[in-house]
């Protein structure tokens, strides 16, 4: 499977991840410096204006819609700038249970500018598939850091947003603008001019004439490790003068221990300022990632997420779906699908749409009888696909099948000779000198009748030339 353009960029995403990945070990930014910059931010912002928004706004530190219908955001992230073609995932992420899509589109300063005709397509499409539309500017990405040179400030992706007004204007009960995409990387000097840029930028959208709710990203490539955006959110915030700002933090390996999640989503719930979870995955190279944590602390505080992404990564274990195809769901965009606190099991439709009810719908009916005999030893069958490899290594998914009778659990072995499975995930894996034995997750185990779960994993080595063969029993 050849590259294909991400995020920041086929080349930059490597380099990026890497950078805050070993980023993430650093020292923290003293927090007496913080604390001085951000209650200066503090004092001399401007006043709140009382009126209240049109459309989906923040009240008491919540989003809520124009009823004040509280609107929680769970959805996906989608790569619309690099595959302008894929308009059916619109219509795929909808089937999947989300009520919210964060489209990635570009200003043009690196990479094709999507035009008004464009846009209002795909706010069409939105509003169509009833989801509610986050839209967000992804040349900002890194700015400052030396991994993103051709990165543009807030200030520039302000000048798009200015051309697409006219486009977006009166869209505020489905629309949110995300004025630009992880606007500042790791650069220490730059971060510190985050908040002012931030602030600069967010009362030049309402100069423009924007109502609509707006996100703002975290500097340090989204993840604010060194805490820039935590103490001077209160004051960014006050500069809005309709305010109504949702800040977004994305947790990539920064968040691998359930404290550190806790920790930040906690601090905006405490200080009543509105957060989602704008970006989040499972691992990135080469840290893991407590999504589990994220999902359930999420879920806890009643906040909002968006997990990357869709489809058409560079690196695909971060597909939900390959190759855009909604038959073909990843072991990652099963957890997130159908896996606790996950889409069907949490995400609500707008309001606005004739939305506002429970999710996924419950069964009609209780089965009516308990299975008479035990599963044979064919219960399951499993079969196991390389879905991408690289040089030393390669992804491998491993697809589990209940036979003609309900299972409640499973176990799949196989060999791959060369290879060292590592990273699994939807499933428990051990290793002896027999093979791989993978074990259902705690949420996957329980499979009806020609019903398929999928596991997903790392390994180093070579990828198999052709498929292992897998063997595989149930309870």
């Amino acid at each position: 499977m050849s590259p294909s353009p991400s995020r920041p960029g086929p080349v930059a995403d490597v380099a990026a991840r890497r950078s805050r990945a070993t980023a993430a070990t650093a020292a923290v930014t003293a927090a007496t410096l913080l604390a001085a910059a951000a209650a200066a931010y503090v004092a001399a912002a401007p006043p709140a204006q009382a009126d209240t928004p049109p459309g989906i706004h923040v009240s008491d530190g919540r989003i809520v819609e124009a009823d004040g219908t509280d609107l929680v955001l769970r959805g996906v992230n989608h790569a619309h700038t690099w595959y302008t073609h894929t308009t059916d995932s619109f219509a795929d992420i909808k089937e999947a249970g989300a009520n919210s899509v964060r489209v990635v589109l570009s200003s043009g300063d690196q990479w094709t500018r999507n035009s008004p005709e464009d846009v209002a397509n795909v706010v069409d499409l939105c509003e169509e598939n009833r989801l509610v539309c986050v839209l967000e500017v992804h040349d900002t990405t890194g700015y400052g850091d030396q991994y993103a040179p051709d990165a543009a400030t807030l200030d520039q992706a302000v000048d798009y947003w200015e051309d697409l007004y006219p486009t977006l204007a009166g869209k505020e009960d489905f629309v949110m603008v995300n004025i630009g995409n992880e606007p500042m990387g790791n650069d220490d000097a730059t971060n510190e001019t985050w908040a002012a840029e931030t602030s600069a930028a967010i009362q030049r959208m309402r100069s423009i004439g924007y109502e609509h709710a707006l996100v703002v990203d975290a500097p340090n490539w989204g993840q604010d490790w060194k805490n820039y955006m935590r103490p001077a959110a209160a004051g960014v915030f006050a500069a809005d003068p309709d305010a109504n700002t949702v800040f977004s933090i994305h947790m990539y390996s920064v968040y691998n221990q359930p404290q550190t999640i806790t920790d930040y989503l906690e601090f905006f719930v405490d200080n009543g300022l509105p957060i989602i979870v704008g970006e989040f995955g499972w691992q990135q190279t080469p840290a893991d990632v407590d999504e589990d944590v994220v999902l359930s602390e999420a879920e806890r505080l009643d906040l909002g997420w968006l997990a990357w992404s869709w489809s058409g990564n560079t690196d695909p274990y971060l597909d939900m779906v390959l190759s855009f195809d909604p038959a073909t769901p990843s072991a990652w965009g099963t957890r997130i699908v159908d896996g606790p606190q996950g889409l069907k099991a949490t995400a609500v439709e707008a309001a606005w749409f004739g939305g506002g009810g429970e999710p996924t719908e419950e069964p009609t009916e209780e089965p009516t009888e308990e299975p008479t005999e035990e599963p044979a030893d064919d219960a399951c069958t499993a079969t196991l696909r390389v879905a991408g490899s690289w040089p030393g290594g390669w992804q491998g998914e491993l697809t589990v099948t209940a036979g003609d009778a309900a299972i409640t659990g499973w176990e799949a072995s196989f060999t791959v000779p060369g290879s060292t499975v590592n990273n699994l995930w939807g499933g428990v894996h051990t290793t002896d000198a027999s093979g791989v034995h993978v074990t259902n997750a705690a949420w996957n185990g329980s499979l009806a009748a020609d019903g398929s779960t999928t596991a997903g994993f790392i390994a180093t080595g070579t990828a198999p030339s052709s498929a292992p063969a897998v063997t595989c029993v149930a309870d």
